[in-house]
């Protein structure tokens, strides 16, 4: 059987091509793909901003049902053929010390350069993303049983909110009172609010930047915030001083392409605080940030790369409560022959603003 694929082979050169989808053996499986969620890194890699040199199928947050199954995997994975299953977007050897501590984003035998939806489509079988019908599972991938009662595609909040359950509040150690302002209001920083608050977060706040953000800061109370600030018209120190009485005791830096933020991040911790670096900057410069603050005020700074199993596995318990309203997300659904256009809306280059989230579903 063959499927439907879309095959990034260059910087905005999608091509349609039909794969074929293997037969599993002892300890693979296949899922056919029934939404793909969508993040920066998608239009990024795209518009090549993270190029890759080799051709690929893009996409790194599928759920979907798995159709064929080994019987090792299906012991191990605990899942058989009709299961909505969630996909990591790192494989885990399950045996190098970084996996056996729980560190599988550093993987000896996987890491970076195997990941889904950035693996190379002449290593067979080539269906190592979610841009696809199907997707190959291999032996060393990490699922979840998605709970009977999500959508697909709301489901595939899975990947952003486990990233802002332990950017905001496994990393920082955030602590129930804590006041934590989050830096950026896309789908990961409402994602980040939403669990900072569910961790007993007493004030939370989040930032954002003109017209464009205005539409997302307006929705950030529904996921947890006590207060927003568009930084091109208002002071967020003083907003936050304003609304919680104090500076933060976190700060989660989820901004994109944003070099200024780091400043912004430092000035508003707490004397003590900790500062949780998760958004690239994309260049050297970071204006505004004097490295000295950092020692007078005895900060944590701290990068944040990735999410795990623990942190995936609360996500998926956070959607399925509905205590979030994130099947209401303002987002845009496309199937693959829409792919392109919703990329080229997400990296800023449409009239059409881009939308919180963004969701392929390939049957679409």
């Amino acid at each position: 059987m063959d499927t439907d694929a879309l095959v990034l082979v260059a910087p905005r050169r999608l091509e349609r091509r039909r794969l074929r989808v293997p037969d599993v053996g002892e300890d693979d499986a296949v899922v056919r793909v029934e939404a793909c969620g969508l993040c920066g890194t998608d239009h990024e890699q795209y518009t090549g901003t993270l190029p890759l040199p080799f051709a690929f199928v893009p996409g790194h947050e599928t759920v979907g049902t798995v159709t064929a199954i080994g019987d090792m995997a299906a012991r191990r994975w605990g899942v058989e053929p009709g299961d909505r299953i969630a996909v990591e977007v790192f494989q885990s050897c399950r045996e190098c010390a970084p996996c056996r501590a729980g560190e599988y984003r550093r993987c000896i035998r996987h890491g970076l350069r195997d990941m889904y939806g950035a693996t190379s489509v002449e290593r067979a079988p080539g269906l190592w993303g979610g841009y696809a019908g199907h997707q190959y599972l291999s032996r060393d991938t990490m699922l979840h049983r998605v709970p009977g009662n999500l959508d697909p595609v709301t489901a595939t909040v899975f990947n952003p909110l486990g990233a802002g359950i332990r950017w905001a509040v496994t990393v920082p150690g955030t602590r129930e009172g804590d006041v934590v302002a989050v830096l950026g209001p896309g789908i990961r920083g409402l994602c980040a609010t939403a669990a900072a608050k569910d961790a007993g977060a007493g004030f939370v706040m989040v930032t954002g930047v003109g017209p464009r953000d205005a539409p997302r800061l307006a929705i950030a109370s529904q996921f947890g915030a006590d207060a927003v600030c568009d930084v091109t018209s208002d002071d967020p120190v003083d907003v936050l001083r304003d609304g919680a009485g104090c500076l933060a005791d976190v700060v989660v830096d989820v901004t994109a392409k944003a070099p200024e933020a780091l400043a912004q991040a430092v000035a508003l911790a707490r004397p003590g605080g900790t500062v949780v670096v998760a958004g690239t900057r994309g260049v050297a410069e970071t204006p505004g940030f004097h490295p000295d603050h950092v020692v007078y005020k005895e900060l944590r700074l701290v990068g944040a790369l990735g999410v795990d199993a623990p942190a995936y596995a609360q996500a998926l318990d956070v959607l399925a409560s509905r205590r979030y309203p994130f099947d209401t997300l303002p987002r845009r659904v496309a199937s693959l022959g829409e792919t392109e256009t919703l990329l080229q809306a997400m990296a800023g280059e449409t009239d059409v603003p881009p939308p919180v989230h963004g969701v392929v579903v390939p049957d679409a």
